[in-house]
């Protein structure tokens, strides 16, 4: 009964008019500054500005950059041309190959410039720490803004900005994230493989020269200063060429012709110096079969036996002696016994020149 009046009108709680009076002044606030921008933007030195020349170049060049960002994106398909191997590459080979080519520049210099900047921004500033720190200053507003509104309005400030649902990443946008890490984790994967078997000759030789001066240049280059330079010459390397094609594939034709002709005389003298090395080989190999051969027969000749004539054999039924080869046998008596003297005589053995008695 208190809260009615002699009218028995209501009369609003204190918690009511202190809703109704943020309310108000949250209009308040919302009202004056649409009306100071209105101000601002309907002022002739506002309109001079934005519909002047230097506006109109601006929104020219926001509508080609808006351009090449999205014929940028459009090119990330899968390439026709496939690998060595026969698979097929991935959609990020499209886009980075447009990407470094400078087939639309505003956008790669853009991607330059913001890789550059974050480099920079590695360097010389303490991100973590800063991340941390914006932290706890979000923190602390919230958390000041909610408990002042509620202990002067019964109403928290954080709480009248509260979405009235938490947002959330849908599936589909997880799925898609996933399906481009994966394209591009494999894309650094396919890369690096092509590069080490040689697939591009002067792919394989430009990252050998970038190897071998990176590992020169870390002992005096501090690793930031290193990927600034990797970066530069990454992306404006194409960009040089591009800018002098002609002169630069002269240049290259005129070395490319050199280094055929040198190759050429190279050849040439190297098949001229086999030849006169084979043939010098086959000479004195046939020297050496010769002189083998010659060794080997002198051997042969030396250690073989001699044939000698077979004597003849001797007749059968044919005596080996005649009777006229003895002598005539005594046909006188032995007149005496002999002495001694002659008896020795007798007994001595006959001379070589007499021949044996043997009987027949």
């Amino acid at each position: 009964m208190s809260d009615l009046t002699a009218n028995d009108t209501p009369v609003p709680s204190i918690e009511t008019q202190s809703g109704s009076g943020l309310e108000n002044a949250k209009n308040t606030v919302v009202n004056n500054a649409s009306a100071a921008a209105n101000a601002v933007k309907n002022h002739p030195i506002t309109q001079s500005v934005t519909n002047g020349p230097v506006a109109e170049n601006i929104k020219d060049q926001h509508t080609k950059t808006t351009s090449e960002f999205s014929n940028l994106a459009a090119s990330r398909t899968t390439p026709a041309t496939p690998a060595a191997t026969g698979q097929q590459l991935t959609p990020y080979h499209s886009f980075f190959t447009s990407l470094l080519s400078w087939n639309n520049p505003r956008a790669s210099a853009i991607a330059y410039l913001s890789v550059v900047l974050f480099i920079f921004a590695a360097r010389y500033l303490d991100v973590l720490r800063y991340a941390m720190k914006l932290t706890w200053v979000t923190l602390a507003i919230t958390v000041a803004a909610e408990v002042t509104g509620k202990a002067l309005f019964s109403t928290g400030f954080t709480s009248q900005i509260r979405p009235r649902k938490y947002y959330t990443v849908s599936k589909a946008t997880l799925d898609s994230f996933m399906g481009d890490l994966t394209e591009i984790i494999n894309f650094f994967v396919i890369e690096s493989q092509r590069i080490v078997f040689a697939e591009n000759v002067f792919a394989s030789a430009a990252a050998f020269v970038g190897a071998f001066l990176s590992y020169y240049l870390i002992k005096i280059v501090p690793f930031w200063g290193l990927t600034l330079i990797s970066t530069s010459v990454l992306f404006l390397s194409p960009l040089i060429y591009k800018t002098n094609q002609e002169l630069i594939d002269h240049h290259l034709k005129n070395a490319s012709n050199m280094i055929n002709q040198q190759t050429e005389q190279v050849k040439q003298l190297a098949s001229h110096h086999a030849a006169r090395a084979t043939e010098t080989t086959k000479q004195y190999v046939g020297e050496y079969s010769a002189k083998a051969q010659e060794m080997i027969g002198s051997r042969s000749r030396s250690v073989s036996p001699t044939i000698t004539k077979a004597e003849p054999t001797m007749k059968e039924n044919v005596p080996a002696y005649k009777s006229e080869d003895f002598p005539a046998a005594p046909k006188e008596e032995f007149k005496s016994v002999p002495t001694t003297e002659s008896a020795a005589e007798g007994l001595r053995e006959p001379s070589s020149e007499e021949e044996p008695l043997i009987a027949t």
